[in-house]
């Protein structure tokens, strides 16, 4: 019998097939994570590219690899009680690894930290440069001081201002932080496996949050604790709010104590957050501490909640 020979054309028809049948209908590289899917990413990757990778490997950046092994090797070595959450949650720990890895890429161009052989030293200089302008006004501190005085006891302000002003700073010390982050997407061209981000895309939307987001209807998130007095006191609004407005608006308790990773993707480092998004599950505002109903009602009414 003679062997079958296949032409060069039928080759390139085949292997055109195959990426056909394997790889979603998206014009690779022309389209980001953050457009393909809202809200997975929550800095960095926002605008990575999405393209075809060889299987096993999630990103690729200026030199960078980042390979499932490496991500999977994280999880391995974590607590026992986050490494469920975790493996729905593979993109975030990508996330953290690449921007660790630009960040330091970036550091190094900058001349942050020469002469620093710590590759966090030399990451957390470079930050301090970027965010060095940041301030808290006398304003702040007062309006933050209104909103949250019956949460630190009735305190006078002029007792407690100072602390105020160092914990509001550190907060927008953070967001500035996650501001410049999210432009190193612009200056650091990013490419990420279509086909693996769409199958953690579905594990990491697998929650509550997410789930109300996708929902068709604006959602209230509160990120907080049992214990916390702030939260404590939070409780009865939010009961309030869904009895209030059920048919209306999704009401969203999470516990960040419980929901570690999960608090972690939504940026949270203090407590408590309400976090509020629009029906297409867009975020459009975000408060820290205590909220009275009132304040909570006000915005939203301007979302179209009545």
């Amino acid at each position: 019998m003679n062997p079958v020979r296949i032409s060069a054309f039928a080759i390139i028809l085949l292997l055109v097939w195959i990426c056909q049948a394997t790889v979603p209908a998206v014009a690779l590289g022309d389209i980001t994570v953050e457009e393909k899917y809202p809200g997975l990413a929550a800095g960095l990757l926002k605008k990575a590219r999405l393209v075809g990778l060889e299987k096993g490997l999630p990103l690729t950046s200026k030199g960078v690899e980042i390979r499932e092994s490496d991500l999977k090797a994280v999880v391995e070595t974590t607590d026992a009680n986050v490494q469920k959450e975790l493996e729905k949650n593979l993109f975030f720990i990508l996330e953290q690894h690449a921007m660790k890895k630009i960040l330091l890429y970036e550091a190094r161009k900058s001349g942050a930290g020469k002469g620093e052989s710590d590759p966090d030293e030399q990451i957390r200089k470079h930050l301090s440069e970027q965010i060095s302008g940041v301030s808290v006004s006398d304003d702040e501190v007062k309006t933050f001081y209104d909103e949250n005085k019956d949460a630190i006891g009735g305190m006078p302000l002029e007792m407690v201002k100072d602390s105020l002003r160092d914990y509001l700073l550190e907060q927008k010390r953070r967001e500035a932080v996650g501001e410049y982050i999210a432009t190193l997407g612009d200056r650091t061209p990013v490419s990420v496996n279509v086909l693996w981000v769409e199958k953690q895309s579905a594990l990491a939307k697998d929650n509550p949050v997410d789930r109300a987001r996708s929902s068709g209807k604006p959602t209230m998130v509160e990120f907080g604790a049992t214990g916390c007095k702030p939260c404590d006191m939070m409780q009865p609004i939010l009961t309030k709010l869904k009895e209030k407005y059920a048919n209306q608006l999704n009401v969203v308790f999470l516990h960040v104590g419980e929901e570690q990773i999960l608090a972690a993707r939504y940026g949270i480092s203090s407590i408590p957050v309400q976090a509020f998004y629009d029906k297409n599950g867009a975020e459009v505002f975000r408060h820290v501490g205590f909220y009275p109903f009132e304040e909570v009602e006000k915005h939203l009414k301007s979302m179209g909640v009545k």
